[in-house]
């Protein structure tokens, strides 16, 4: 079978798509055939070793998947051959043929197509762990989503809109803006233009945003704590602008604050029949039409590189997609 391969720390152009064996199902494994792969920020880092997750030498990018149960492994009885499913793997999703754990796979409804289906997992989970476990929320509280338009940005903005938040989507020009609000957002701040303390402050009346979601990083971050309310919540997801960002601790003195990590990751192994119920509760959603699930665009296989460099060029809004 066919598989984007990164053989040594590289950058997209240096991914090899080479012939790999076909995977066999194991006690209590299923065979996945891939038939769309989504790409995340952080399949970047992987790459070029600068992701905490560092896997064995070759691997593809590629962390969750959607397609048809191609055979089964002794033990599996809650799934079958030709059933739709969707995985999270971790990374090696981008190849067309994948053996995973059965307890990670997820039967979608046949109305959900695979292309929106395979977006759900990361994004969503995160969101929704972030928003449901992490932020404490209260209906009617302000939520300010930086980086609005990219894939986890746009699934809090669902979400929050969900919960009953008051979401004010934070991003970089009028067009991600503009499609942050026909996803759940109710106002909006464009940080490439305005200054993000004085008008995450401005749209709140003064008070302050209660929760910020900052998949971003970088010197937003710290103008983003600046404009918390009292006994605000700062959940950290990730840092896409490339900086870490060092906070002045005094910050949450002075406002009350919480500054709480959202790593989803390691929250799914230490809790993963929640984490199981939450995937389903988002395939649901999705199957529904209460969240989007957007695909931006799709790339086969062979053009991996391609589809990576969008969204190293923070292109995107929504989700790439890889067809085996």
């Amino acid at each position: 079978m066919k598989a984007i391969l990164c053989q040594q720390y590289c950058g997209p152009d240096d991914l090899v798509y080479a012939d790999v064996p076909d995977p066999v199902a194991g006690p209590g494994e299923a065979v996945i055939a891939i038939k769309a792969a989504a790409l995340n920020f952080f399949d970047i880092l992987m790459i070029q070793g600068k992701y905490q997750i560092k896997p064995p030498f070759p691997f593809s990018p590629g962390a969750e998947v959607a397609g048809v149960i191609e055979s089964v492994g002794e033990g599996v009885t809650d799934l079958k051959v030709g059933d739709r499913v969707v995985a999270s793997c971790g990374h090696n999703g981008a190849r067309e043929k994948i053996a995973l754990p059965a307890q990670q796979i997820v039967k979608i409804p046949d109305n959900l197509d695979f292309d929106r289906a395979a977006g759900i997992i990361i994004i969503y989970g995160t969101a929704l762990h972030a928003l449901e476990d992490r932020a404490s929320p209260k209906p009617g509280e302000t939520l300010a989503v930086l980086g609005a338009a990219g894939g986890t940005g746009l699934a809090a903005c669902e979400l929050g809109k969900l919960m009953g938040l008051k979401v004010i989507a934070c991003a970089s020009s009028e067009e991600k803006l503009a499609f942050a609000k026909q996803h759940g957002a109710e106002l909006t701040l464009n940080y490439a233009t305005e200054d993000l303390k004085e008008g995450l402050k401005k749209l709140t009346g003064g008070k302050g945003v209660d929760i910020v979601f900052d998949p971003v990083g970088g010197t937003y971050a710290e103008a983003a704590l600046r404009s918390i309310a009292w006994e605000g919540r700062f959940l950290v997801i990730g840092f896409a602008a490339g900086d870490i960002p060092k906070m002045p601790l005094n910050l949450a003195l002075l406002k009350g604050c919480d500054i709480r990590g959202v790593f989803w990751g390691a929250w799914t192994r230490i809790n993963p029949e929640k984490n199981r119920a939450n995937l389903e509760k988002l395939v649901q959603w999705a199957a529904e039409g209460k969240i989007s699930s957007h695909v931006d665009r799709t790339f086969p296989l062979a053009q991996t590189a391609d589809a990576l460099k969008v969204l190293a060029g923070r292109q995107a809004m929504g989700k790439v997609i890889l067809h085996p």
